[in-house]
């Protein structure tokens, strides 16, 4: 099956290791790929550890946006830890990062591996451009049915959306972000 975690609301990738923590809990192994992200994440260092599932990061310690997609308080806020690019070019070197990571993914479906494969923040990336589609087909082409695959992300597009077996949305209610409260230790990062 394929599974879509999208939505503007906070949980996607908390609900993708909820899921590769339950598969693990029923003997079976799982493959968590993030784009777009360093080893930054408190959740990381006990994924690490944990047998049977395999994590591994695409990305640089830097935010991504497209022009046009931040305020300039946000901007602000973010300094030097932000790269924006114009829509539809994005940086040849972040590309080529999260192809390679794509690659790795294809690799780990083509020798069985895995039950699990978590793409997160793959729709994002798709969105922005940095993956293509097509590079995206050959993932499903290839994919085993025996394999689920999970992808989180806002923005997933609608073609991956047509495509999935089950698909939750995310969605924004309120968040405390709005009051100034920055991203906490354990809970958001």
């Amino acid at each position: 099956m394929i599974q879509v975690y999208t939505g503007n609301g906070k949980g996607k990738t908390t609900a993708a290791i909820g899921l590769a923590i339950r598969a693990l809990g029923a003997g079976h192994k799982a493959f968590l790929m993030q784009f777009m992200k360093s080893l930054a994440y408190s959740e990381q260092h006990i994924l690490q550890k944990m047998p049977n599932l395999t994590l591994e990061t695409t990305g640089k310690p830097f935010f991504i946006a497209e022009e046009g997609m931040m305020d300039e308080r946000a901007r602000e806020a973010l300094g030097a830890d932000v790269v924006i690019f114009p829509k539809g070019h994005p940086p040849d070197d972040y590309v080529a990062l999260l192809t390679s990571g794509l690659d790795r993914v294809m690799d780990v479906i083509s020798k069985g591996e895995t039950n699990l494969i978590i793409l997160d923040e793959i729709n994002i990336a798709l969105s922005f451009g940095l993956l293509r589609r097509e590079q995206m087909e050959e993932i499903l082409h290839a994919l085993p049915s025996e394999m689920e695959l999970v992808c989180t992300g806002r923005n997933a597009p609608q073609w991956l959306l047509d495509r999935a077996d089950l698909i939750t949305e995310m969605r924004e209610v309120r968040h405390y972000y709005e009051r100034g409260i920055s991203a906490r230790r354990g809970i958001e990062n």
